[in-house]
């Protein structure tokens, strides 16, 4: 029912607000139910880094030792098409199947698969057997990502989602990044050899058995959906999973503008990687301490990781004043502006800093649709619509990379490639606005027409009153925060 704007105590005072967002942070660290989804997805994306990195020298993820541009892009497409496949068949099952024995069956599946795949290199074979095991290994970690993410709001309070997808989000990349150092750190100590890869890629199995450890505490239920279907009904929703997922983002207010900028930054994001990966390989020379080949492409990562860490701090600040829509046009005209003014140069220095204005401004954009999804989409097909945004975040992906391939000279140096891609950023804000002012006209004129109107994370309007108050009422935290 009626909002209030905050504690007692939010008068304006300097010491109170900047100690606000620190009792923020410790109020989610110390809730039980939080705390045991964050130590889940730590375990997922640790077990993922090692798993991928072990596997890197069998070229599994190495798309940069491929001769020529398509190659790179066949490379790339290998290993995230699983994603977009897998995803709609999990959103269907999260939003009928408990989403607690989604993440323990999801997590003993995979330690299964990681030791199967390793056997397979431990025994020499290569091809399609190694192929198949390691992208289904990728493939089920879609269903704990994807269910990490439906059953978020169950455990935090609406004012708070964009705080804890950037703390969750975050926290995840460094753990899989510190789960790669693992796997690079043994396979130094062990060596280059196929057994010594094995024996490296058993490692991850290690955070699949976390998973299912910390899920087995979690009280049955209390992660959602809270309506259940029978289970004719949920082989029904595997198939129609997308059209699902696809309706009920159309239906949410601002989810569907968001997804517009998802998809914009995508498209740019493959052009640009194809380019950076061209220009690492065969054009850049190293600049001081700053090396280029596959060190640069390690330098890269970093880059981005770091935009990474500063959207983590820098997005729920900025949404708290300007609203999720006004963040996102922020973003997507830094990228632009980034893009022409570091990445036309094309030298090792701006590449390196347009990557970690890229990394922050997709780190950003991704925490705002995540943030809508959770507050606009009612929980029954919250699972679906997270999986259409998975899809959508890997198919546009894929699909830029190809498509950069057919133009890209063989050195990457294309300026006419980097200019598009942020033609795509613009493009892509020009789309947000049309969603947006689509949307507030189709709710028959009860708000403003300014797109900023459906920004609010704290006061949902009327038009989505009705899916988040459906699932506030089953037992989120949100009316305790309030």
């Amino acid at each position: 029912m009626p909002v209030a704007p905050g504690p007692t105590a939010s008068a304006p005072g300097s010491t109170s607000r900047l100690l606000r967002p620190v009792a923020r942070l410790r109020e989610l660290l110390l809730h039980p139910g939080f705390g045991r989804l964050l130590t889940v997805r730590l375990a997922a994306q640790w077990g993922d880094g090692v798993f991928q990195a072990a596997l890197g020298g069998l070229v599994l993820f190495s798309p940069e030792r491929q001769a020529d541009p398509v190659m790179v892009a066949l490379g790339l497409a290998t290993v995230l098409l699983p994603y977009s496949i897998v995803g709609p068949f999990a959103g269907a099952l999260l939003d009928r199947w408990d989403r607690k024995r989604v993440m323990i069956v999801a997590g003993a599946v995979r330690a299964v698969l990681t030791l199967l795949t390793a056997g397979v290199v431990l025994a020499g074979i290569s091809g399609p057997p190694l192929y198949l095991g390691a992208l289904a290994t990728i493939g089920v970690s879609r269903f704990i990502q994807a269910g990490l993410s439906a059953a978020l709001p169950h455990v935090v309070a609406d004012e708070h989602l964009v705080g804890a997808n950037s703390l969750v989000t975050t926290s995840g990349a460094v753990a899989a990044a510190v789960g790669a150092g693992c796997a690079i750190g043994l396979r130094g100590l062990l060596g280059p050899q196929d057994t010594d890869a094995a024996w490296t890629t058993m490692l991850a199995a290690l955070g699949s058995l976390v998973i299912v450890a910390v899920a087995t505490t979690i009280t049955r239920g209390s992660l959602g959906p809270d309506e259940r279907r029978e289970a004719a009904r949920a082989l029904r929703a595997v198939a129609s999973g997308l059209v699902d997922g696809a309706r009920a983002a159309r239906d949410a207010p601002g989810v569907v503008a968001a997804f517009c900028a998802v998809a914009a930054h995508r498209l740019a994001f493959g052009v640009t990687t194809l380019v950076v990966l061209l220009l690492m390989r065969y054009s850049l020379t190293d600049v001081g301490p700053l090396k280029a080949g596959i060190a640069g492409l390690g330098e890269v990562v970093v880059a981005v990781a770091a935009g990474l860490g500063v959207a983590a701090v820098v997005t729920p600040w900025l949404t708290a004043r300007v609203g999720r829509p006004g963040t996102v046009r922020i973003m997507l005209v830094l990228a632009a502006a980034a893009l022409l003014g570091l990445g036309l140069p094309m030298t090792l220095p701006t590449i390196l800093g347009g990557s970690f204005v890229l990394g922050l401004v997709g780190q950003a954009i991704k925490l705002c649709s995540d943030a809508a999804v959770q507050l606009e989409v009612g929980d029954g097909v919250r699972g679906r619509v997270f999986s259409l945004s998975d899809t959508t975040f890997n198919v546009t992906y894929v699909a830029a990379v190809a498509g950069a391939a057919c133009l890209a000279p063989p050195d990457g140096r294309s300026p006419l490639l980097l200019g598009l891609a942020a033609g795509l950023y613009l493009l892509g804000l020009v789309v947000h606005e049309l969603a947006l002012r689509a949307q507030a006209r189709t709710q028959g004129g009860t708000q403003p027409a300014a797109p900023s109107a459906i920004a609010a994370s704290t006061a949902p309007s009327a038009s989505v009153s009705t899916s988040t108050t459906s699932h506030r009422a089953d037992g989120e935290a949100g009316s305790e925060d309030r």
